[in-house]
């Protein structure tokens, strides 16, 4: 600190104020995100993240009355499908890898399938 101090005291007698100012505040917002940069990142989720293995969704688009969802294991699913709001619009519990989408209106909704304690999260879409 005490070579840049040295250095902005020899630059500003040979530079007049106006441009030593510009340079000065260049330099800072310069240094500025270096400096910011160098710190740490927190991740808050530590957990790492579990997908569910040969997961497959289809048809998407859904044109029809129903949405087949396999996994490589393909026991037990819950499913929840949520709205563009965030609701709940849907839950159901599978055994077979069929799921009954005729109440859905046409729209987007986020489909999450758990399975073995794994969840995935897909984007559906209804026509």
């Amino acid at each position: 600190m005490l070579l840049f101090g040295a250095f902005v005291y020899i630059y500003r007698i040979h530079v007049p104020k106006s441009t030593f100012m510009k340079q000065l505040y260049l330099l800072v917002l310069m240094a500025l995100p270096i400096m910011t940069y160098a710190q740490d990142l927190i991740s808050v989720n530590t957990e790492p993240v579990q997908e569910l293995k040969g997961f497959k969704m289809y048809p998407n688009p859904a044109y029809g009355d129903e949405v087949y969802i396999t996994t490589a294991s393909n026991n037990s699913k819950q499913i929840n499908v949520y709205d563009v709001f965030g609701e709940v619009v849907l839950t159901a519990r599978i055994t077979t890898n069929t799921l009954d989408i005729s109440r859905l209106v046409p729209g987007v909704y986020v489909l999450q399938v758990t399975e073995d304690k794994k969840t995935m999260t897909r984007k559906l879409v209804v026509k």
